[in-house]
This record gives structure tokens, C-alpha cells and sequence, in this order.
């Protein structure tokens, strides 16, 4: 079992010692626990999609990832699960039909770690929006800060950040904008906040959703829209996030 497992890997003995073959590219599905004792291996997501899970039995998702998507393996676990790294914990992902696993070196997982990174911080990003998208078409109203009633422009942003981020932030839209970063327009990603008014005066703010748009409280006559992010000339544009 373990000789046929090591021989699928590419695995030579030499010397008493196991060494790895030239980097090669197999089906997860061929190989067993442990074969995945030596050398460094990635695995690729082959599928549309799949779920990786809490544990190794499936049972709790963690996250669903997409064609392409590549994790370190960290164990073999047998029965058709990979222990993989996903970010800051880690996760078990199905590989029977789903995914195919590569040797790799040091470098290459380095560098897929800071891209996970990357894609993790866009994902927490793109997630806010969503939950402050579900509110397009509610009511705009004064001095308001909850969906029930109503909100103006930073009782929405603030409300976003609290309850979709988990980010506390000032209450008016003057206050807001002492906080985080100031950055450039070049600069502003999903879920920064963009400041409006006249001359250095603030009164309106709006959150980037991407695409050259905001979504906002706006007035009693609009409610909660999505608009062009420079409908107004921007007085300030802040990175409370902090990615």
C-alpha cells in the first residue's frame, strides 16, 4: 500500500532516504495518507466549486471556493479528505473528482499564503457590501440608525460597519472622517468610506462598492441608492477597514 502510494507520488528510494521525483502533477484521488509524509504539495481546485469544511467527516462548512482556487496540504486524512490551510486556520476539503494535487516547493506555498491573504482581505471587503446592499430601496430618515425605521447617510454607514464588519465607527459623518486612513481615489477598494460636502465642510458620506459606484442613504425621496462614487465631488476618501 505505502510502495504503490509513494510510486503514484513519483517517489524514488535512494540511498536508504526518500527523495521527490521532478515536481509532478496527480489526482488526489490516487493517493493515500502516506505518501504526503515527504516533500511540500499543493491541491488545485478542479470543480465549479467546492466546500471545505470544519472537520474531516464534512459535516460543518467552512467555505465554499471556486475552480482554481490552490491550498497547502497539511495531512492526508484519508477516505478522499485533505487537511488543508486556509488563511489563519484550517479546513478539509473533498478531493475525490474535485481537485487535483501537485509536489511543490517552499517559494510557491509562500506565495500562494500571501495571495490567500489577499483574497481573504477582497472577500471581507466584497462581504460588507453585500450585507449594505440588501438595504438598497429602505427609507432615508433624519438623524435615523436602524432598518426598521430608517437611516441618514452615516447612520447607514455606521450601521454597516457595526453589524457587517464588526467595525465600530463614529456616529455622524464629520466624526467618521477623522477616522482611519485618508487615501486617494486611485487607492479606494469595496467598503471604504467616501466623503462629500463643500470646500473642507462635510455632509454626506457614502461607502465604495466598487465599480465606480457608492451605495448611500441619500434623501426622503430616494431612500437607500446606489450611485456614481463621484455624482458629487469628494471632500475626503478614508479607509476605516484597516486591510
Amino acid at each position: 500500500m505505502i510502495n504503490n502510494t509513494w510510486k503514484t507520488l513519483g517517489l524514488m528510494a535512494f540511498c536508504g532516504a526518500m527523495v521527490l521525483a521532478s515536481p509532478s502533477e496527480v489526482r488526489a484521488d490516487e493517493i493515500s495518507g502516506p505518501g504526503l509524509s515527504y516533500g511540500n504539495y499543493m491541491v488545485t481546485v478542479d470543480a465549479d466549486s467546492v466546500t471545505i469544511s470544519k472537520d474531516e467527516d464534512g459535516q460543518e462548512a467552512l467555505m465554499t471556493v471556486s475552480q482554481g482556487s490552490a491550498f497547502e496540504v497539511v495531512q492526508d486524512m484519508g477516505d478522499g479528505f485533505l487537511k488543508v490551510k486556509v488563511n489563519d486556520t484550517y479546513g478539509y476539503i473533498p478531493v475525490e473528482g474535485n481537485a487535483t494535487v501537485s509536489s511543490t516547493d517552499e517559494a510557491t506555498l509562500a506565495a500562494l499564503e500571501v495571495q490567500a491573504q489577499t483574497d481573504a482581505a477582497a472577500d471581507f471587503r466584497q462581504g460588507i457590501v453585500n450585507y449594505a446592499l440588501q438595504f438598497v430601496g429602505g427609507r432615508y430618515a433624519d438623524a435615523g440608525s436602524n432598518p426598521s425605521t430608517g437611516f441618514d447617510c452615516s447612520g447607514f454607514t455606521r450601521y454597516v460597519m457595526q453589524h457587517g464588519a464588526g467595525i465600530s465607527i463614529n456616529r455622524s459623518s464629520t466624526a467618521q472622517a477623522s477616522q482611519g486612513v485618508s487615501i486617494s481615489a486611485d487607492q479606494m477598494r469595496p467598503g471604504d468610506l467616501i466623503f462629500y460636502g463643500s470646500g473642507r465642510s462635510i455632509n454626506h458620506v457614502a461607502m465604495y462598492i466598487g465599480n465606480g459606484q457608492v451605495v448611500h442613504s441619500s434623501t426622503y425621496k430616494t431612500g437607500i441608492k446606489t450611485s456614481p462614487w463621484n455624482y458629487r465631488a469628494p471632500v475626503k476618501i478614508v479607509n476605516v477597514i484597516g486591510d
